[in-house]
């Protein structure tokens, strides 16, 4: 089923070890045991920085309560500490900056009018990606400010 409107490009993190190298297959099958219809993310971003889709664009997901209806998806695997998979952290690799930048430009041609957000922006209990989305997106040249 299409989306009428994307509101929000959402950034996301699969909150997985930095060793741990997965991709869209494995958070397909994460996915379908919650009883999903598979990988709730348009696009995923491996720690060799190569980019794997998940749902199409355009399609609705399954990423953020209340706002699937609004939104696309781009996860970024890590996100976690190597000791505690629930302790975040800021771990991503140079390669998927790099790609991260690239789907992002993509992703605000396709939606122009759209607001590139971090999960935690739309639900305060997350803390994902675990890094500071405004100030990535400041230093990144998207945006001319870093949001209060």
């Amino acid at each position: 089923m299409a989306r009428a409107k994307t509101e929000y490009i959402v950034i996301h993190c699969s909150q997985t070890r930095p060793s741990q190298d997965i991709g869209v297959e494995e958070i397909d099958r994460w996915h379908r045991q919650r009883g999903w219809l598979g990988c709730g993310y348009a696009r995923v971003i491996r720690r060799n920085g190569e980019e794997e889709r998940g749902r199409n664009d355009d399609e609705m997901q399954a990423h953020v309560k209340n706002y699937n209806h609004l939104s696309t998806s781009v996860c970024l695997v890590g996100g976690s500490t190597e000791k505690d998979w629930t302790e975040p952290e800021d771990n991503f690799t140079a390669e998927q900056w790099i790609t991260l930048k690239r789907v992002l430009k993509e992703l605000l041609e396709k939606y122009p009018n759209a607001k590139i957000v971090g999960h935690y922006a739309l639900d305060d209990a997350k803390t994902c990606p675990n890094f500071d989305v405004d100030e990535y997106l400041f230093n990144e040249g998207f945006v001319d400010t870093v949001s209060e």
